[in-house]
């Protein structure tokens, strides 16, 4: 039985949102083509109609995730909006669910191991989102720095056991990033 072509893109579509939302729990590296195509209720042979790796499927995800990572945090923003999107961004929820979080902090490290298509893929969106909040900030280091320390806070407080830990490093990192928008621009 053949099926129609939006069931196929259905089909991609569910297995893209499915494998995103697993390797950023879990790493992408961790779970195999079989396990990826099970969570959505298919056999693992089904998998190469839709990709011709699992390469080219973290590719699509690194892609889709960073596109929607823009898409969120950084069009149409002021100094307000951003630094209440900051403020959203460095939650407790924010670290206790990685999986309906941004991939930056979550797939950083296997990005970074990932071929150099990979990585300039994700350069490509970081650095679209640093020159948006560059922008709203008048300030290229400072767009930098503060995107470095939401991703970094989100990194070392997942790395930590104790929720109050945890708090105490978002909780710093928010106010020294609240700090840095409103001094002086440079």
């Amino acid at each position: 039985m053949r099926y129609s072509a939006s069931h196929k893109l259905e089909t991609k579509e569910k297995l893209l949102q499915s494998s995103a939302v697993s390797a950023k729990q879990s790493g992408f590296s961790t779970v195999g083509v079989d396990g990826l195509m099970k969570a959505i209720g298919l056999s693992g042979g089904a998998f190469y109609s839709h990709f011709s790796s699992k390469d080219e499927l973290f590719a699509s995800i690194v892609e889709r995730e960073l596109s929607q990572s823009l898409a969120r945090l950084g069009a149409d923003q002021d100094r307000g909006k951003l630094e209440r999107c900051l403020k959203h961004y460095l939650t407790m929820a924010h670290v206790e669910h990685p999986g309906s979080g941004c991939a930056l902090p979550a797939l950083g490290a296997e990005i970074a191991r990932s071929d150099i298509t990979i990585r300039q893929q994700a350069e490509h969106w970081i650095c679209q989102l640093q020159a948006s909040w560059a922008q709203v900030l008048e300030s290229d280091s400072l767009a930098w720095a503060i995107l470095s320390q939401c991703i970094g806070a989100l990194v070392v407080a997942r790395m930590l056991a104790t929720p109050d830990l945890q708090r105490r490093v978002l909780t710093s990192s928010h106010e020294e990033i609240g700090r840095q928008i409103a001094g002086p621009r440079t």
